[in-house]
């Protein structure tokens, strides 16, 4: 056993209802260890909190009472109204936290002083935002109701259609709005024509960089997955196989949840090859690429490290996932069952695993998905899980 698994998880959330981490995209930390932001449905719907780590206080943030809104991954939501789970970005620097209620732009302090920024048009539904580095512009990305049935109800899980596929048949946009955080003005908007975006994340060293994905592709998903608007173009950062590329790309690959590194230097992602690839057909893979496009490496994991996850990143070649990681009495079936922390010597093809623990998550929804993240000192990592009953917000010190 790793020394690591001797350590014991502290539960950091307690409540009547169910906590949660803000989605892996955005940090759920403050700068300066200075306490949490996270979701929680004690008082009936869905809204903000923020713990203070030094006074143990819970301050509320948000004061919603219309349930969740409509969009990405909460499919069953109430069209342009409620709180946009999907929608939550914090600045950690500045210690002020982005969402959604109904088609507001909300910026709401740790203390709960808000404001509204402005209001989003009519006949768009949204998904994940992003807070550039500097505070400066916030990123929403819309798509075109009819993507999601315009003002019809979803089931909670999924349509019971292809999104991509409507979207590319219909000639549907989704569109980078960005807007001025101080004024609420639209600075950019950028149409991308028959795309559903639903991931985008400002670069940590230059706002002019927007990473943004194709969501659920119904077609080229290794390749359409990952884009790079610089403001004057937009990049394809996963290109088709090639006689140089080892370990083999395809188109038919599976690439998901892009994330830039801290530093700026390179995004990183994973997925799964194709299952009829020469040598590494239907293995798992973790993906880093330059923002140019270049420089691409990807590592393949062991024999039957398949099963779903995350990854987040901390210092440079450091990740934690709540995926992959198997040992020989795991069963195969489901999703990751352990929390890891990678170290990756990306010029040697290499990764050092070091399993934390069984995070306990039941998978069972996207609110129960572990989403860990690492803290700005690389010391903790925080996760979400159900394992013990109602959904809560846990720590292990690493």
């Amino acid at each position: 056993m790793h020394p690591l698994q001797n350590r014991t998880p502290v539960q950091v959330t307690h409540s009547a209802g169910n906590d949660q981490l803000l989605y892996f995209t955005s940090t759920s930390l403050p700068a300066k260890n200075r306490g949490l932001v996270f979701l929680s449905d004690r008082t009936g719907d869905p809204n903000l909190f923020f713990l203070d780590f030094k006074t143990g206080r819970e301050q509320q943030l948000s004061r919603n009472e219309e349930g969740h809104l409509k969009s990405y991954v909460y499919f069953d939501g109430r069209p342009y109204r409620g709180l946009g789970k999907a929608s939550i970005s914090l600045d950690p620097d500045r210690g002020i936290v982005y969402y959604l209620q109904g088609r507001e732009i909300r910026a709401v302090d740790l203390a709960g002083r808000e404001r509204t920024l402005v209001e989003l048009p009519s006949g768009q539904m949204t998904a994940f935002t992003h807070v550039s580095a500097d505070g400066s512009r916030l990123c929403v990305p819309t798509t075109d109701a009819r993507a999601l049935d315009d003002e019809h109800p979803l089931p909670a899980a999924k349509p019971d259609y292809s999104v991509d596929e409507r979207v590319q048949t219909e000639g549907l946009s989704s569109y980078l709005r960005v807007f001025d955080t101080s004024t609420g003005r639209e600075i950019e908007t950028v149409p991308v024509p028959r795309a559903w975006i639903t991931h985008v994340q400002f670069s940590p060293v230059d706002s002019g960089l927007i990473l943004y994905n194709h969501e659920w592709t119904c077609s080229d998903w290794g390749t359409r997955r990952m884009w790079l608007w610089d403001g004057r173009r937009h990049r394809q950062l996963r290109q088709e196989s090639g006689p140089e590329i080892v370990p083999p790309r395809s188109r038919n690959d599976w690439t998901c949840h892009e994330m830039w590194e801290r530093d700026g230097s390179a995004i990183i992602y994973h997925g799964t090859y194709f299952k009829d690839a020469p040598q590494v057909g239907g293995r798992a893979y973790l993906g880093r690429v330059r923002p140019d496009g270049s420089d691409t490496k990807e590592i393949v994991f062991p024999e039957g490290w398949n099963q779903y996850g995350h990854f987040t990143v901390g210092r440079p070649g450091q990740l934690v996932t709540d995926g992959y990681y198997r040992t020989g009495e795991d069963s195969p079936e489901g999703n990751g069952k352990w929390l890891a922390l990678l170290n990756v010597n990306w010029s040697q093809g290499t990764i050092d695993w070091t399993p934390l623990l069984r995070h306990s998550s039941s998978w069972t929804s996207q609110d129960v998905h572990p989403h860990p993240i690492i803290n700005d000192r690389c010391d903790a990592v925080y996760y979400t899980s159900d394992g013990d009953g109602p959904r809560a917000v846990y720590r292990l010190n690493i």
